[in-house]
């Protein structure tokens, strides 16, 4: 989807670790947590999943984030059901060619940086963008929705 999109970008590969989440990713690839970004699957009460972009060393607010949507919850989808929204395994979710579209959030800092770390699409594989190239491949939503992890 990069490619197609003609979105320069750097791969990199890492040796994946169950329940190492963002801190293992970043050590591994001697980057700052604050640039290795998850993606979240969430889902507003009676409504459809949606990603969320964070920070690796930030938290969702998902009070904030559900006032910031107009709804009364939001809550992280379960496990089984993000890996059939999205195509991918937990640990490797990414937001580039997901099985069905759906919308993106954006923590609003994550485009300030100079280049951040998403997943590329699968467990120990990342790939380096500049943030500024995300809105040529999502649709993308900003939100202030991070507190301290």
């Amino acid at each position: 989807m990069l490619m197609e999109k003609q979105v320069t970008f750097v791969p990199h590969l890492y040796p994946y670790e169950e329940h190492g989440g963002t801190r293992h990713a970043a050590t591994c690839l001697g980057a700052d947590e604050h640039c290795v970004i998850k993606t979240l699957v969430m889902e507003p009460d009676g409504g459809r999943p949606f990603l969320v972009l964070m920070h690796g060393d930030r938290e969702v607010s998902t009070k904030m984030l559900a006032r910031v949507l107009g709804v009364k919850t939001v809550t992280p989808c379960s496990t089984e059901k993000a890996e059939r929204v999205t195509g991918y395994q937990v640990g490797g979710i990414s937001p580039f060619g997901t099985r069905q579209p759906m919308p993106v959030t954006v923590e609003e800092t994550i485009l300030s940086l100079e280049r951040i770390y998403i997943n590329g699409g699968k467990r120990g594989f990342l790939v380096e963008v500049a943030p500024a190239d995300l809105s040529k491949v999502l649709q993308l939503r900003e939100v202030r929705v991070a507190i301290e992890g």
